[in-house]
Protein backbone atom coordinates (compact mmCIF):
# COMPACT_ATOMS: atom_id res chain seq x y z
CA UNK A 1 0.00 0.00 0.00
CA UNK A 2 1.54 3.04 -0.93
CA UNK A 3 1.85 6.15 1.78
CA UNK A 4 0.86 9.18 1.25
CA UNK A 5 3.23 12.11 3.42
CA UNK A 6 1.10 14.63 5.07
CA UNK A 7 0.44 17.59 3.13
CA UNK A 8 2.65 20.40 3.79
CA UNK A 9 0.59 23.59 5.87
CA UNK A 10 2.41 27.63 6.02
CA UNK A 11 4.63 27.35 8.83
CA UNK A 12 6.21 23.89 7.78
CA UNK A 13 10.31 23.70 7.38
CA UNK A 14 11.32 22.16 4.77
CA UNK A 15 14.74 21.19 3.28
CA UNK A 16 17.13 21.87 -0.29
CA UNK A 17 19.78 19.62 -0.87
CA UNK A 18 21.62 18.68 -3.79
CA UNK A 19 21.82 14.60 -4.45
CA UNK A 20 23.64 14.95 -7.74
CA UNK A 21 26.03 17.75 -9.71
CA UNK A 22 26.66 21.10 -8.31
CA UNK A 23 24.96 24.21 -8.11
CA UNK A 24 26.73 26.88 -10.65
CA UNK A 25 24.74 29.88 -9.08
CA UNK A 26 22.79 30.70 -5.98
CA UNK A 27 19.00 29.76 -5.79
CA UNK A 28 18.32 33.38 -3.41
CA UNK A 29 15.34 33.74 -5.90
CA UNK A 30 13.48 29.96 -5.33
CA UNK A 31 14.23 30.36 -2.04
CA UNK A 32 12.08 33.47 -1.72
CA UNK A 33 9.12 31.68 -3.95
CA UNK A 34 9.41 28.98 -1.11
CA UNK A 35 9.07 31.14 1.61
CA UNK A 36 6.31 33.56 -0.08
CA UNK A 37 4.44 29.93 0.50
CA UNK A 38 4.54 30.43 3.85
CA UNK A 39 7.42 27.58 4.35
CA UNK A 40 10.40 28.17 6.49
CA UNK A 41 13.77 26.61 4.07
CA UNK A 42 16.48 25.10 6.04
CA UNK A 43 19.58 24.77 3.50
CA UNK A 44 21.96 21.51 3.32
CA UNK A 45 25.69 21.78 3.13
CA UNK A 46 25.29 20.59 -0.37
CA UNK A 47 23.88 23.87 -1.75
CA UNK A 48 26.96 25.17 -1.74
CA UNK A 49 29.37 22.73 -1.63
CA UNK A 50 31.44 21.62 -4.78
CA UNK A 51 33.70 18.62 -5.34
CA UNK A 52 35.02 18.62 -8.85
CA UNK A 53 31.53 18.62 -11.03
CA UNK A 54 29.01 17.10 -7.82
CA UNK A 55 27.73 19.04 -5.06
CA UNK A 56 30.27 17.95 -2.44
CA UNK A 57 31.66 14.23 -1.77
CA UNK A 58 29.25 11.50 -2.12
CA UNK A 59 29.31 10.86 1.74
CA UNK A 60 28.82 14.93 2.05
CA UNK A 61 25.57 15.01 -0.13
CA UNK A 62 24.47 11.19 1.56
CA UNK A 63 24.89 12.43 4.86
CA UNK A 64 23.09 15.44 4.04
CA UNK A 65 20.12 14.14 2.86
CA UNK A 66 20.79 11.76 5.80
CA UNK A 67 20.18 14.21 8.34
CA UNK A 68 16.99 15.71 6.66
CA UNK A 69 15.52 12.47 6.17
CA UNK A 70 15.62 11.38 9.97
CA UNK A 71 14.67 14.80 11.51
CA UNK A 72 10.64 14.78 12.09
CA UNK A 73 10.84 18.88 12.10
CA UNK A 74 11.80 18.19 8.38
CA UNK A 75 8.30 18.03 6.59
CA UNK A 76 9.91 18.18 2.66
CA UNK A 77 12.94 17.45 1.10
CA UNK A 78 13.41 19.53 -2.39
CA UNK A 79 16.55 18.40 -4.32
CA UNK A 80 18.44 21.91 -5.49
CA UNK A 81 19.26 19.98 -9.26
CA UNK A 82 19.61 17.32 -11.49
CA UNK A 83 22.69 16.23 -13.22
CA UNK A 84 23.91 13.38 -12.54
CA UNK A 85 25.28 11.49 -8.55
CA UNK A 86 22.23 10.25 -7.25
CA UNK A 87 22.90 6.79 -8.65
CA UNK A 88 26.21 6.82 -6.04
CA UNK A 89 24.66 8.13 -2.91
CA UNK A 90 21.03 6.50 -2.91
CA UNK A 91 22.72 2.70 -1.38
CA UNK A 92 24.24 4.13 1.66
CA UNK A 93 20.62 6.27 2.42
CA UNK A 94 19.18 4.54 5.25
CA UNK A 95 15.19 4.99 4.96
CA UNK A 96 14.46 3.54 8.71
CA UNK A 97 12.97 7.13 10.28
CA UNK A 98 11.81 8.23 7.39
CA UNK A 99 9.64 5.27 6.31
CA UNK A 100 8.48 5.79 10.43
CA UNK A 101 8.00 9.29 9.07
CA UNK A 102 7.52 10.26 5.56
CA UNK A 103 7.81 13.25 3.97
CA UNK A 104 7.24 14.89 0.45
CA UNK A 105 10.38 13.99 -1.42
CA UNK A 106 10.70 16.51 -5.07
CA UNK A 107 13.01 16.55 -7.85
CA UNK A 108 13.29 15.20 -11.31
CA UNK A 109 15.73 14.23 -13.93
CA UNK A 110 18.65 12.66 -12.01
CA UNK A 111 16.67 12.64 -8.96
CA UNK A 112 13.96 9.72 -10.81
CA UNK A 113 16.87 7.56 -8.83
CA UNK A 114 15.86 8.78 -5.74
CA UNK A 115 12.04 9.11 -6.90
CA UNK A 116 11.48 5.33 -7.64
CA UNK A 117 13.55 3.79 -5.15
CA UNK A 118 10.71 5.16 -2.93
CA UNK A 119 8.15 3.36 -4.67
CA UNK A 120 9.80 0.38 -4.50
CA UNK A 121 11.22 0.15 -1.41
CA UNK A 122 9.51 2.68 1.13
CA UNK A 123 6.41 2.56 -0.78
CA UNK A 124 5.73 6.87 -0.55
CA UNK A 125 4.59 9.07 -2.74
CA UNK A 126 6.57 11.44 -3.79
CA UNK A 127 6.68 14.43 -6.45
CA UNK A 128 8.16 14.63 -9.46
CA UNK A 129 8.57 18.53 -10.41
CA UNK A 130 10.75 21.69 -10.43
CA UNK A 131 13.80 21.71 -8.68
CA UNK A 132 14.89 25.52 -7.17
CA UNK A 133 17.52 25.70 -10.37
CA UNK A 134 15.07 26.05 -12.66
CA UNK A 135 12.66 28.36 -10.56
CA UNK A 136 13.29 31.29 -12.82
CA UNK A 137 12.88 29.54 -16.03
CA UNK A 138 9.60 28.09 -14.99
CA UNK A 139 5.92 29.01 -16.21
CA UNK A 140 3.87 29.83 -13.38
CA UNK A 141 1.47 27.01 -13.98
CA UNK A 142 4.45 24.93 -13.31
CA UNK A 143 5.72 26.53 -9.92
CA UNK A 144 1.66 26.66 -9.15
CA UNK A 145 0.77 22.82 -10.00
CA UNK A 146 4.24 22.17 -7.27
CA UNK A 147 2.79 24.47 -4.77
CA UNK A 148 -0.75 22.65 -4.74
CA UNK A 149 0.94 19.25 -5.09
CA UNK A 150 2.66 19.70 -1.94
CA UNK A 151 -0.05 21.72 0.23
CA UNK A 152 -2.91 19.02 -1.17
CA UNK A 153 -4.64 20.77 -3.95
CA UNK A 154 -6.45 18.01 -6.30
CA UNK A 155 -5.32 18.94 -9.55
CA UNK A 156 -6.62 17.97 -13.39
CA UNK A 157 -4.50 18.75 -16.55
CA UNK A 158 -5.84 19.57 -20.39
CA UNK A 159 -3.87 20.18 -22.94
CA UNK A 160 -4.08 19.47 -27.17
CA UNK A 161 -1.17 17.43 -28.60
CA UNK A 162 0.54 18.28 -31.94
CA UNK A 163 1.00 14.26 -32.43
CA UNK A 164 -1.80 11.94 -32.56
CA UNK A 165 -2.57 9.82 -29.34
CA UNK A 166 -3.56 6.11 -29.21
CA UNK A 167 -7.17 6.92 -27.65
CA UNK A 168 -8.86 5.35 -24.99
CA UNK A 169 -9.53 5.73 -20.59
CA UNK A 170 -7.17 4.64 -18.16
CA UNK A 171 -6.68 4.51 -14.11
CA UNK A 172 -4.39 3.58 -12.03
CA UNK A 173 -1.27 4.21 -9.97
CA UNK A 174 1.10 7.01 -11.68
CA UNK A 175 4.86 6.12 -11.61
CA UNK A 176 7.86 7.46 -14.14
CA UNK A 177 10.55 10.10 -14.75
CA UNK A 178 13.37 10.13 -16.67
CA UNK A 179 13.66 7.22 -19.78
CA UNK A 180 17.45 6.98 -18.90
CA UNK A 181 17.19 6.88 -15.48
CA UNK A 182 14.77 4.46 -15.46
CA UNK A 183 16.47 1.82 -18.22
CA UNK A 184 19.40 1.90 -15.62
CA UNK A 185 18.11 0.97 -12.60
CA UNK A 186 16.26 -2.47 -14.05
CA UNK A 187 17.58 -5.03 -12.20
CA UNK A 188 18.15 -3.13 -9.29
CA UNK A 189 16.32 -2.62 -5.91
CA UNK A 190 15.09 0.49 -6.94
CA UNK A 191 13.44 -0.63 -9.56
CA UNK A 192 9.71 -0.02 -10.20
CA UNK A 193 7.00 -2.36 -10.53
CA UNK A 194 5.66 -1.32 -13.81
CA UNK A 195 2.15 -3.75 -13.77
CA UNK A 196 -0.81 -2.08 -14.10
CA UNK A 197 0.35 1.41 -13.79
CA UNK A 198 0.24 4.56 -15.95
CA UNK A 199 3.66 5.17 -16.35
CA UNK A 200 5.13 8.57 -17.88
CA UNK A 201 8.46 9.04 -19.16
CA UNK A 202 10.57 12.27 -20.32
CA UNK A 203 14.30 12.71 -21.73
CA UNK A 204 16.78 15.28 -22.82
CA UNK A 205 19.59 15.78 -24.98
CA UNK A 206 19.54 12.53 -26.30
CA UNK A 207 19.90 10.84 -29.73
CA UNK A 208 17.12 9.44 -31.38
CA UNK A 209 18.88 5.97 -31.09
CA UNK A 210 19.29 5.97 -27.62
CA UNK A 211 15.73 6.64 -27.09
CA UNK A 212 14.66 3.33 -29.62
CA UNK A 213 17.43 1.55 -27.45
CA UNK A 214 16.11 2.31 -24.19
CA UNK A 215 12.36 1.88 -25.16
CA UNK A 216 13.50 -1.29 -26.63
CA UNK A 217 15.48 -2.67 -23.93
CA UNK A 218 12.64 -2.04 -21.35
CA UNK A 219 10.01 -3.79 -24.21
CA UNK A 220 12.43 -7.22 -23.98
CA UNK A 221 12.48 -7.14 -20.37
CA UNK A 222 8.29 -7.19 -19.99
CA UNK A 223 7.95 -3.77 -18.49
CA UNK A 224 6.01 -2.24 -21.26
CA UNK A 225 3.37 -5.27 -21.63
CA UNK A 226 1.38 -4.75 -18.33
CA UNK A 227 0.40 -1.03 -18.40
CA UNK A 228 -2.97 0.28 -17.51
CA UNK A 229 -1.90 3.77 -19.76
CA UNK A 230 1.59 5.41 -21.18
CA UNK A 231 2.28 9.49 -20.85
CA UNK A 232 4.90 10.73 -23.24
CA UNK A 233 5.97 13.79 -21.93
CA UNK A 234 9.14 15.91 -22.83
CA UNK A 235 11.92 14.75 -25.26
CA UNK A 236 13.85 17.51 -25.90
CA UNK A 237 17.18 19.01 -27.07
CA UNK A 238 17.54 16.32 -29.48
CA UNK A 239 21.43 15.64 -30.42
CA UNK A 240 21.45 15.81 -33.97
CA UNK A 241 23.24 12.88 -35.51
CA UNK A 242 25.53 12.99 -39.00
CA UNK A 243 23.48 10.51 -40.76
CA UNK A 244 19.59 10.42 -39.72
CA UNK A 245 17.92 7.83 -37.90
CA UNK A 246 15.19 8.38 -39.88
CA UNK A 247 12.67 9.08 -37.22
CA UNK A 248 11.57 11.95 -34.71
CA UNK A 249 11.48 10.93 -30.79
CA UNK A 250 7.58 10.83 -31.27
CA UNK A 251 7.83 8.39 -34.21
CA UNK A 252 10.06 6.26 -32.76
CA UNK A 253 8.17 5.39 -29.27
CA UNK A 254 4.91 5.02 -31.48
CA UNK A 255 6.22 2.33 -33.46
CA UNK A 256 7.85 0.84 -30.48
CA UNK A 257 4.33 0.80 -28.11
CA UNK A 258 1.53 0.65 -31.08
CA UNK A 259 1.42 -3.22 -30.75
CA UNK A 260 -0.18 -2.69 -26.89
CA UNK A 261 -4.21 -2.10 -26.31
CA UNK A 262 -3.46 0.70 -23.70
CA UNK A 263 -3.93 4.10 -24.43
CA UNK A 264 -0.90 6.28 -25.44
CA UNK A 265 -0.52 10.18 -25.03
CA UNK A 266 2.17 12.63 -26.67
CA UNK A 267 3.34 16.00 -25.77
CA UNK A 268 2.29 16.05 -22.01
CA UNK A 269 3.36 19.10 -20.29
CA UNK A 270 6.41 17.29 -18.04
CA UNK A 271 10.43 17.09 -18.58
CA UNK A 272 12.92 19.44 -18.91
CA UNK A 273 10.35 22.48 -20.18
CA UNK A 274 9.54 25.80 -18.74
CA UNK A 275 5.93 24.07 -17.99
CA UNK A 276 6.96 21.17 -16.07
CA UNK A 277 3.84 20.28 -14.89
CA UNK A 278 3.93 17.98 -11.12
CA UNK A 279 3.66 14.70 -11.27
CA UNK A 280 3.25 12.79 -7.79
CA UNK A 281 4.23 9.48 -8.34
CA UNK A 282 2.30 6.85 -6.16
CA UNK A 283 -0.93 8.81 -7.01
CA UNK A 284 -3.92 7.15 -8.44
CA UNK A 285 -4.81 9.14 -11.30
CA UNK A 286 -7.04 8.87 -14.27
CA UNK A 287 -6.17 9.44 -17.80
CA UNK A 288 -9.03 10.46 -21.52
CA UNK A 289 -7.46 10.26 -24.37
CA UNK A 290 -8.78 11.02 -27.63
CA UNK A 291 -6.81 11.53 -31.08
CA UNK A 292 -5.17 14.96 -30.19
CA UNK A 293 -7.04 16.08 -26.93
CA UNK A 294 -6.03 14.69 -23.08
CA UNK A 295 -7.67 15.15 -19.59
CA UNK A 296 -5.54 14.13 -16.69
CA UNK A 297 -6.92 14.09 -12.81
CA UNK A 298 -5.74 13.10 -9.49
CA UNK A 299 -8.31 10.83 -8.08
Amino acid sequence: MIKQPPYLKKGDKIALVCPAKKLPKPIDDAILVLESWGLEVVLGKSITASHHQFAGTDQLRADDIQQFLDDPSIRAIIAGRGGYGTIRIIDELDFTAFDLNPKWIVGFSDITVLLSHLISQSEVQCIHGQMPYTFHESTSEALDSLQRALFGDKQAYEYRSEFNNKPGSANGMLIGGNLTLLTMLQGSVSEMNFDGKILFLEDVGEHEYRIDSMLRMLKRAGKLDRLNGLIIGAFNEIEEEKISFGQTADEVIWDIVKEFDYPVCFNFPTGHIENNLTMVLGAQVALNITNNHIQFKYL
